[in-house]
C-alpha cells in the first residue's frame, strides 16, 4: 500500500465553502462513459490492469470456509495460465489486489491465502456494514477483532445520519476513532453515497473521510439501491485531488457495487487516469470493489487469445 494518510485536524472553513456545479459533474460524466474504448492488445493490457486493482469480493449470507478459499485462489490465479501465456504475462506475477470478506471469515482468508503460499492483502468490511447504525462501541470492536484475525486492511462504514445532518465534527471524530482502531491496518472510508442526497454533500463527506485520516475513500457497500456511479466518483476523485494539492497527502478511491463487466472497468481506469494521473492507476491508491467483474474480464480475454467466446465451464471459479 502507499504511505498513510496521517490526516489533519478538521477544517470546517473548508467544507462550508464546497458547492458542486451538478451540470457541469453530468456533462463530463457522460463524456468518459461514451468515449470509444482501446482495442486488441492494448485493451488486454487494461484489462490485465484492472485486474491487479480488483478487490475481489465475496459478502454474502451464505459464506462459508470452503468458497472463500475458493475465492483466495483465484485471486492467487485470477487468469488462467495458458491465456497469460500467450500474451506473455505468465510470470509477471498478476493477483487481484486484495480479498474482501466479512469479519468472521477473515481467519479463513488468511488461512487459505498461507495454504496457498501468497501474500495477497486481506480486507475486511466493518464497522455495522452496510448500515453503520450500530452502537460505536460495538463498530471499534469489530475493526480490532478484524485486524486481530489478520485484516491488513479494514472498509469502515460511516454513519450516514451525521453527513445527512450536517454533524461534521461528530463524523470526523467517529472516523479518527476508527482510523486508531485499525492500527497498522489502513482504513477505507465508505461513504455510502446513494444514500448522501446530493454532490456537495458527497464533496464534504470526503473532505471530511480524508481530513480524518482515511487511506482510500470508497462510494458504496454494494448494498444500496445506487451504487457506484461515474457523477458520483468525479467528485469524489477531485476531493482526492484538492486535498493532495492542500496537504501533500495521497489518497486511494475504490468505486464499488454494479461494476461487472469489464468495459466498465475500462472506463473507470480511463476515469482514474484522467483525473488523477498515471500514478492512480495502481492498486496502491486504487481498486474496483467486485465479486462477478473478474469473470467478464477474463472472457474477454480469453477471446483476445482464442478468437471466440469461452463456455461456461471453461472458466471456472478456481
Amino acid at each position: 500500500m502507499s504511505a498513510r494518510n496521517q490526516g489533519i485536524p478538521l477544517d470546517l472553513g473548508w467544507i462550508s465553502k464546497v458547492q458542486v456545479n451538478q451540470p457541469a459533474v453530468l456533462r463530463r460524466a457522460e463524456q468518459i462513459q461514451s468515449r470509444r474504448t482501446v482495442k486488441k492488445d492494448w485493451q488486454a493490457a487494461w484489462l490485465l490492469k484492472a485486474v491487479t486493482c480488483i478487490d475481489l469480493t465475496t459478502l454474502s449470507g451464505d459464506d462459508t470456509f470452503s468458497n472463500v478459499h475458493r475465492l483466495c485462489f483465484k485471486a492467487k490465479h485470477p487468469i488462467r495460465e495458458d491465456l497469460l501465456k500467450a500474451l506473455a504475462m505468465h510470470d509477471k506475477g498478476i493477483t487481484t489486489g486484495a480479498i474482501c470478506v466479512y469479519p468472521a471469515r477473515v481467519c479463513d482468508a488468511v488461512k487459505a491465502l498461507k495454504a496457498a503460499n501468497c501474500n495477497i492483502p486481506v480486507a475486511s468490511v466493518a464497522t455495522g456494514f452496510p448500515a453503520g447504525q450500530t452502537l460505536l462501541k460495538t463498530r471499534l470492536e469489530e475493526v480490532r477483532l478484524a485486524v486481530e484475525d489478520g485484516a491488513s486492511e479494514i472498509d469502515i462504514v460511516i454513519n450516514r445520519s451525521l453527513a445527512l445532518t450536517g454533524q461534521w465534527e461528530a463524523l470526523y471524530d467517529e472516523i479518527c476513532k476508527f482510523r486508531k482502531a485499525c492500527g497498522e491496518a489502513h482504513m477505507k472510508t465508505i461513504l455510502g453515497t446513494g444514500e448522501l442526497g446530493s454532490l456537495t454533500n458527497i464533496y464534504k463527506a470526503s473532505l471530511v473521510a480524508m481530513m480524518a485520516g482515511s487511506d482510500f475513500i470508497k462510494t458504496s457497500t454494494g448494498k444500496e439501491t445506487v451504487n457506484a456511479t461515474f457523477p458520483v466518483a468525479l467528485v469524489m476523485v477531485r476531493a482526492i485531488r484538492d486535498f493532495y494539492w492542500k496537504t501533500g497527502n495521497k489518497v486511494g478511491f475504490k468505486p464499488a457495487g454494479g461494476i461487472r463487466s469489464a468495459k466498465e472497468a475500462l472506463a473507470w481506469l480511463s476515469l482514474m487516469k484522467e483525473e488523477l494521473g498515471e500514478e492512480w492507476l495502481q492498486p496502491t491508491l486504487f481498486r474496483l470493489g467486485a465479486s462477478t467483474l473478474l469473470g467478464d474480464i477474463e472472457r474477454q480475454i480469453y477471446h483476445h487469445v482464442t478468437g471466440r467466446y469461452a463456455a461456461y465451464h471453461d472458466l471456472p471459479m478456481a
